[in-house]
């Protein structure tokens, strides 16, 4: 599908997953806005590519009403919003409500809250979507991140609710993946570990997730769906 003159909006796009599907829209042609919580190297390249970059903190409501009123001073209408932005805080028995309430706020009360206050911007778009990027733990629960699983998990819940409510002019689904990327310090013993735990075994980079998102955004008879890239994991 050719590009769309209307932008895209990507949450949390400063890094990794949320960098590379930025960079890849722009390469296509496809105008972008890029959320932020961290000046990083990525935010400038993405900077220099053409890309609108707005400081978004979505920890609390007022940050995230904060950033929805600054990005409709730059846009009037958005092809698709894809939320990426993402939070991961250890499970303390000093911190565990305040991580909770973080992490909640990041993955649901922030995607929420855009989607019904952004719909409008979206409707202004033939086609326009949403998607929901989630993770694969919550197809199983995790015994060490109940905060972080439980989160996603409302992400999950989040993309059938708007599915049923936006349809048929907003498409909305969601993408679930399993290891993308190992981290520069990960040692050989824990890439062994976790690459063991999928049916492939492979450490596949974010292009997979542009691929998802690239079909999501293509096919036109696809909502309230979750795509599953976890290179066979629940098979395992």
């Amino acid at each position: 599908m050719p590009p769309s003159l209307a932008p895209i909006l990507i949450t949390g796009a400063s890094q990794r997953v949320g960098l590379h599907c930025a960079k890849r829209l722009l390469e296509d042609g496809q105008p972008v806005i890029v959320s932020y919580r961290s000046e990083r190297p990525g935010v400038q390249t993405l900077r220099d590519l053409g890309a609108i970059t707005l400081f978004a903190d979505f920890s609390s409501e007022s940050g995230i009403l904060a950033f929805i009123s600054e990005l409709k001073q730059h846009t009037h209408c958005l092809r698709a919003i894809v939320h990426n932005a993402s939070s991961w805080l250890a499970e303390t028995p000093d911190t565990e409500a305040s991580a909770f309430t973080r992490m909640f706020s990041v993955h649901m009360l922030a995607p929420y809250l855009i989607n019904l206050h952004c719909a409008d911007l979206l409707e202004r778009s033939t086609p326009a979507d949403i998607v929901h990027i989630s993770d694969d733990v919550t197809r199983k629960g995790s015994s060490k991140h109940i905060a972080y699983c439980a989160s996603k998990a409302g992400l999950d819940s989040l993309t059938l609710s708007f599915a049923a409510k936006y349809a048929p002019k907003i498409k909305v689904n969601g993408i679930a993946p399993a290891l993308l990327l190992f981290n520069p310090d990960d040692d050989a013993a824990y890439r062994a570990k976790a690459l063991a735990k999928s049916a492939l075994g492979i450490e596949p980079g974010a292009e997979v997730i542009y691929q998802s998102l690239r079909y999501l955004l293509d096919n036109p008879y696809v909502t309230g769906t979750t795509l599953t890239v976890n290179g066979g994991r629940h098979v395992k």
